[in-house]
This record gives C-alpha cells, structure tokens and sequence, in this order.
C-alpha cells in the first residue's frame, strides 16, 4: 500500500505524464498537418542492408515517390532505413516517426522530417491518421503490431478502407496459412477479411495497387459530394 505522501508522488506524475501525451499529439498534428499523399511502410529495424526486404524497401520507398506519395517510416534503421533512402534519392518526401528506445539508434540520416515519440500509441496514431494506404515487409513483434492495427481499424470501420499490402510473399506464407486455415476456418475472422491483404514481392503491383485504390476512394468520395449536394439543392420548376 501506497501512504498518502506516495500518492500524491503518483497523481503529480501521472498528471505530467498527461501533459508528455498531450504534448506528442500536438508536436505530431502539428507538424504533419500539410503532408502530401503518403503511404506508411513498416518492416525490422534488424534487416541488413544488403537483404532482399532491405533492397526491395529501396525501391518500393522510390516508386512512391515517383508516384507523388510521401514515405512516412519509424525513423530507424533496416528495412525503415532503407525505403527513407529510396524516398530521398528519388526526391519525394521522407518522414520519420522515431521512437525512444534504449537499443535503436534513432532518426536515420534519409529522414527529411523526423519526430520522436516517448508513447508508442501516439506514435501509432500519426501512421495511420496520415497515410493512405501501408505496406508491411518482413519485420518481428513491432511490424506484426502495426500491421494488426492496421487490420482492426480497416475489419472495423475506424478508418477508411485502405490498402495493406504484404511485400515477401515467402516470409508472410505460414501467418496467411494460419489465418485462413486456422482463424477463418474456426470463424473468428470471415472470408472478407482475408481480402483486406495485397500480397507480392512486384513492387511495381504494390505501388499501382495504392494508386488505384486511392482514385476509386477519390471517385467514392466526390460521387458521394455531388449526391448529397444534389439532395440539399432546393427543388425547382413549381
């Protein structure tokens, strides 16, 4: 038990800690508020440089920049390093969402805007609230977290429906057995949810996938605009 000294020790802690939050969401909206169309892409912080996810990273971090889209990553190095790389060199926009770790080596030098996190949730939130669409390559604990939120919101209406593409078909091949052999076929997720998932190793496929998601998503939308405004119109001809 706590006496009374220790917990007014905690509720002033707990207290800045709130305004440490509230602070990260503000940096975070703040400085993103006029990103471009972007396209959030995860993988391990541990892949060499010269590894097939890393060399694909590269050029997937390229292709969106050609194809107008800014790269936001978590900042650090491996496969993040790299897609920050292919993004630079190409000169689109790269973004990195770094996060305080005692054993990652922060912001990578191909960032051209970083920001660092103390919460991983509030990390999390300027991934998804900016991005539209994610591509995940092959990553451990970290990639397997964002790419399962990402899953969440999508299955569940929380954000718009945005791609998730799964670059490495090879290393993604045993989870998307366990999906559909064991979640789908034991009905915990339903046959739909397994089409929320692109997945290829053609980064060119990967790209055109988020284009043309992302224009019938426009087209949606301005057709939904133009109903509503064609509603609201008032009738004429009396």
């Amino acid at each position: 038990m706590l006496d009374s000294r220790q917990r007014a020790e905690w509720k002033t802690k707990d207290a800045w800690r709130a305004l440490r939050i509230l602070s990260e969401f503000v940096e975070g909206f703040d400085t993103l508020a006029d990103l471009p169309p972007a396209v959030s892409v995860f993988g391990s912080a541990r892949s060499k440089v010269d590894s097939p996810e890393c060399e694909m990273a590269e050029r997937l971090g390229a292709a969106l920049a050609h194809a107008g889209y800014a790269v936001i990553t978590g900042g650090g190095p491996g496969v993040m390093e790299a897609a920050n790389k292919g993004a630079n060199e190409a000169g689109g926009l790269s973004v990195g969402l770094g996060i305080e770790l005692p054993f990652e080596q922060g912001i990578n030098e191909w960032v051209d805007m970083g920001i660092d996190f103390r919460y991983f949730f509030a990390r999390k939130t300027m991934f998804v609230k900016y991005a539209q669409a994610f591509v995940v390559l092959p990553g451990g604990f970290g990639t397997m977290d964002e790419l399962f939120e990402a899953l969440t919101l999508v299955q569940t209406g929380k954000v718009t429906r945005f791609p998730v593409v799964l670059m490495g078909s090879a290393y993604w091949r045993g989870l998307l057995a366990w999906l559909r052999e064991t979640m789908a076929a034991e009905s915990k997720i339903g046959p739909a949810d397994l089409e929320l998932m692109l997945v290829t190793d053609d980064v060119d496929e990967a790209v055109r996938h988020i284009v043309q998601a992302d224009a019938a998503l426009a087209a949606e939308q301005e057709a939904l605009k133009s109903s509503a405004q064609s509603s609201s119109s008032p009738e004429t001809g009396r």
